[in-house]
């Protein structure tokens, strides 16, 4: 009896002990569960939501890109591409090349797939080719059971319809690279591209947008089930430009006569560009849809620079273009009038050097107005010593040489104006007399690009307003352009004086006559230039080289041309440079002529330019 009872208290105590470890353990599981579901609980239903819902960015819209008129200039057309996403495959490797028997992956595509997929979370969507044809799509649809982490996205694509006629002005965009990385999520989205040049780039923010996002409820696999909600992207703003694109057309169809040229038109008054065109051009659209190495090397490695805005970024002499600002300079200093005159024997000797006149017999006894109408070199050659470079410099400076115009577009040049202090700060040397006698005519040290001598005839032939060129009308509904432009410290007779000797360039005996424009109403006037580049020496002249065209192409003289019209209340101005085109009458009036004549037939009441929204 007693090792019974021992036996059954041995069994209690055991019992309670058993029973009082599962107790423990429930209380413990129970304090758990109560601590995970009441104090933890948010956080953890956060991160089942995290593993059940599936955000995705909604890259936005770009916006538009149009001419003053509304015509579109870059616009976004549909586009399929392929995708790979990481995680969604164990053999990246398997996959990609089971997809390349289906449509073509080059090895190009194939190393930035394999850059990107190592850059990148293995969660985020790599594109593989973009551009799909609708056959390409249907087949790699029909082949999805066998191509895991692959999927086919409908997104858009940049396009523009007036092709190399607005490349250089308007730009590209191009894929994200790693400089233009930031830590914007949109920015890694598959196929996401920015502005890469010209306005595209210029106007980034704006045209960009704002992205969206789209959550959607996914199974273990990570497959979409169904959406649970949605942010809609916020589309670019519109960019208007003052261009017209039609006359934008002409122009560069124009300048496709030549090797290598590039004009301005702008409206004198207001500022407002009508056309601006580089030549040759490229095609934008092959950078937005990826641009091949062979192509890429054939546009960098071109001679006459295809890939360049010559307009913004071509620096050159402005050869006797520049003469008007050396003779202000003299008019403005009071060493000179109207009635100031030399003679020109056809040459002008300074000190132990001589230097000649462009006509072999001279000018013969010569004033201002007919030293800008026939361009004498030994009328300014003898007024720069006069004078002195400062001045001249100081005169170049207010007329918008030698800075850069602030421009729509960043890739602009400053150009140079040189003087005394820049050469001894850029050469440690000081400056010599003969140096500003070179000056004088737009030779030597002197940079200008097409935009900066379009502005500096705005402002001579505009009563002298302080005019900057512009392209962009509005950003959006909201205009950008609205003040009046301030009147410069200068004198009104001198600038009537100038224009004199500027609208006979284009009158019997002018050295752009032959070029003039013959319809009533709408004459033209201007100043031809010529921009040496090489000089023919006399050992050369003793070979038989004696002309411009006996040169290489690339070592002939830079054809120029500056105008304006009409000649009463001047309305539009250009500038027009022939790289290597020999003289300014002989190449770049004729272009001028042409492009100011069929400005004014699509302008005849030559309004203040409205910008349609």
């Amino acid at each position: 009896m007693k090792n019974d009872q021992d036996y059954q208290n041995m069994f209690t105590r055991r019992a309670l002990i058993i029973g009082a470890g599962q107790g423990l353990v429930l209380g413990v599981l129970a304090g758990r569960l109560a601590w995970l579901q009441v104090a933890q609980g948010e956080k953890y239903k956060t991160l089942a939501d995290n593993n059940r819902i599936s955000l995705r960015i909604l890259p936005p819209s770009r916006g538009m890109i149009t001419d003053r008129f509304g015509v579109p200039l870059a616009v976004n057309i549909q586009d399929f591409r392929v995708v790979l996403t990481p995680e969604q495959t164990s053999d990246v490797d398997r996959t990609l090349r089971e997809l390349r028997k289906i449509i073509m992956v080059d090895d190009r595509d194939m190393r930035r797939v394999m850059r990107d997929i190592k850059n990148n979370p293995r969660f985020m969507p790599v594109e593989v080719r973009n551009n799909l044809t609708w056959d390409d799509v249907t087949q790699i649809e029909l082949q999805l059971p066998d191509l895991p982490g692959i999927s086919v996205q409908s997104g858009e694509v940049r396009n523009y319809p007036y092709r190399e006629t607005t490349a250089h002005l308007v730009g590209y965009v191009g894929r994200v690279s790693e400089k233009d990385m930031t830590d914007e999520p949109v920015l890694r989205l598959p196929g996401f591209q920015i502005g890469k040049n010209g306005l595209e780039r210029a106007f980034e923010n704006e045209l960009r947008g704002t992205p969206g996002k789209a959550e959607m409820e996914v199974n273990v696999h990570g497959r979409e089930v169904r959406p649970l909600g949605k942010t809609p992207p916020v589309s670019g703003s519109r960019l208007t430009l003052t261009i017209d694109g039609e006359l934008q057309r002409f122009v560069q169809q124009r300048l496709a006569q030549e090797k290598s040229a590039s004009a301005i038109i702008m409206d004198a008054q207001t500022g407002a560009v009508y056309a601006l065109a580089s030549h040759p051009a490229f095609d934008p659209n092959t950078f937005s849809r990826g641009i091949s190495p062979m192509e890429w090397e054939q546009l960098r490695d071109d001679i006459t620079h295809p890939l360049n805005n010559k307009v913004l970024t071509g620096q050159y002499p402005p050869g006797s273009t520049f003469k008007m600002l050396t003779a202000l300079a003299g008019l403005n200093a009071g060493v000179i009038d109207e009635n100031w005159s030399v003679s020109c024997p056809g040459h002008y000797d300074f000190g132990n050097h001589r230097f000649h006149c462009w006509k072999k017999g001279g000018h013969g006894t010569v004033n201002l107005h007919k030293a800008i109408a026939e361009s004498c070199d030994v009328y300014f050659y003898r007024l720069a010593t006069m004078v002195g470079m400062d001045r001249i410099a100081d005169t170049a400076r207010q007329f918008g040489l030698g800075a850069k115009v602030n421009f729509d577009v960043a890739e602009e040049k400053a150009g140079l104006v040189p003087d005394a202090a820049w050469k001894r700060k850029a050469m440690k040397e000081p400056w010599h007399q003969g140096e500003t006698i070179i000056a004088a005519i737009g030779q030597g040290y002197l940079q200008t690009t097409p935009l900066q001598l379009a502005t500096m005839t705005a402002r001579l032939v505009n009563g002298g307003y302080e005019v900057r060129p512009w392209v962009t009308g509005a950003v959006g509904t909201q205009h950008t352009h609205t003040q009046a432009w301030p009147k410069m410290d200068v004198s009104d007779e001198h600038l009537k004086l100038i224009r004199s000797g500027m609208d006979a360039v284009l009158q019997p005996g002018g050295t752009a006559y032959a070029q003039r424009i013959i319809e009533p109403g709408l004459e033209m006037g201007g100043k031809t230039g010529t921009s040496q580049v090489k000089r023919i020496t006399r050992a050369e002249r003793a070979q038989g080289l004696r002309r411009q065209e006996d040169l290489p192409w690339r070592f002939r003289h830079h054809a120029l041309f500056v105008g304006y019209a009409p000649l009463i209340n001047p309305r539009y101005v250009c500038a027009v440079v022939v790289e290597h085109g020999g003289s300014g009458s002989g190449a770049a009036a004729p272009v001028a002529k042409d492009i100011m004549l069929e400005c004014q037939k699509r302008n005849p009441a030559a309004k203040d330019i409205e910008v349609k929204i």
